[in-house]
């Protein structure tokens, strides 16, 4: 099974980062859907080009918080998500991504006014042009 993950090797987030944040959104978001069978830990490696140990980590990490399972001698699999976890990840996820953009805004002097502008901007802009698709 082919996944849809793409590493920026010039990010300063480490690769493992990049690829366990990628693979929750895709399980969150259920683009891979409960009991998929993920590819090995040495395919996932080959194909994203990365240590074994790195993408071993990612698995074990995602496993730990509940989203994969692994079956010996079988694989590594999708676990079966809750709502209730499902809405607990996606907050979690973008909480982040809020915290670290008003740290930008804070380190290159923005004012709360500003910052509340170009947010309801990008926010207005990014989902009209969703509706736009639709």
């Amino acid at each position: 099974m082919w996944i849809p993950i793409q590493l920026n090797e010039n990010s300063a987030e480490p690769l493992y980062y990049q690829i366990e944040s990628q693979l929750r959104s895709l399980i969150i978001s259920e683009q891979i859907e409960e009991g998929t069978l993920l590819p090995s830990i040495r395919e996932l490696a080959g194909e994203l080009k990365c240590s074994i140990i790195t993408v071993r980590r990612v698995y074990q990490d995602l496993e730990s918080e509940g989203l994969l399972r692994t079956r010996q001698g079988t694989g590594t699999f999708v676990a079966k998500v809750d709502s209730s976890q499902r809405e607990h990840f996606k907050r979690e996820a973008v909480e982040e991504a809020l915290n670290t953009a008003v740290d930008v805004g804070l380190s290159v002097k923005c004012d709360e006014v500003e910052l509340k502008e170009l947010f309801l901007s990008i926010l207005k802009r990014k989902y009209h042009a969703e509706e736009g698709k639709g």
